[in-house]
């Protein structure tokens, strides 16, 4: 499950960013209103949880403009104000739900659960290409209807690729959305990531789905393209 999570304190930002990826979730974080806006107008999430109180643009206005463009994807607010009022406004703008700073992160990730659910068919939530598919919810993923057993990271990996088929991913850009750290060139952790994902999927589909482009990084491959 895909989250954005803009939150400009850093302690706090930290602390979320580890515990949403102990389970499972794959979070792309800014520290400011003006570069969170922008990635959710050019990306699609399947959650914001957005910090009202962040540099730049807040987080109501973010909230207001992004209803007033479409975007529908569930919003959870943070805040460090506990006011009915701030309460009110975010859910009249469109909030799907409201926490108060401070919280756990087993909350916080319950949660994106509620909000996520009903706001997404079984379309959305099972990617399939060819003979792949994997199930968001449930964390399965199958071959040929045979399971393949993943790791949390081998699983966040193969959904990063299979939301975009044919689409080229840089080393850098897998590393900040699965790891969610810079790119470091002396560390080849993607590519052994890989390698263990295309040996499971191997030992049943040898269609190479998963290919290599020469100096940038990886695709996952359109069926027309295999």
């Amino acid at each position: 499950m895909n989250v954005l999570f803009v939150e400009d304190e850093a302690k706090i930002a930290n602390f979320v960013q580890a515990g949403l990826k102990e389970q499972g979730f794959v979070v792309d974080y800014c520290d400011n209103g003006d570069e969170g806006y922008l990635r959710a107008l050019d990306n699609e999430y399947d959650v914001i949880v957005l910090d009202i109180m962040v540099p730049g643009k807040d987080g109501l206005w973010i909230l207001k403009q992004l209803r007033r463009s479409g975007r529908n994807a569930p919003v959870i607010l943070l805040t460090a104000r506990n006011e009915l009022d701030d309460r009110l406004s975010g859910l009249n703008l469109g909030a799907d739900d409201y926490i108060a700073k401070p919280f756990f992160v087993e909350e916080l990730a319950a949660r994106i659960h509620a909000v996520v659910r009903p706001s997404v068919g079984d379309r959305q939530n099972l990617l399939s290409v060819g003979s792949l598919k994997l199930d968001r919810i449930t964390r399965k993923v199958t071959c040929n209807q045979q399971a393949i057993e993943l790791t949390s990271r081998e699983f966040n990996l193969l959904e990063y690729l299979m939301r975009s088929p044919g689409r080229v991913f840089t080393r850098t850009q897998i590393l900040e959305h699965v790891w969610g750290y810079d790119f470091n060139p002396n560390t080849n952790v993607v590519d052994v990531c890989i390698q263990r994902i295309r040996k499971k999927i191997d030992s049943i589909d040898r269609a190479n789905w998963i290919e290599s482009i020469r100096g940038v990084g990886y695709r996952f491959c359109k069926p027309d393209l295999i």
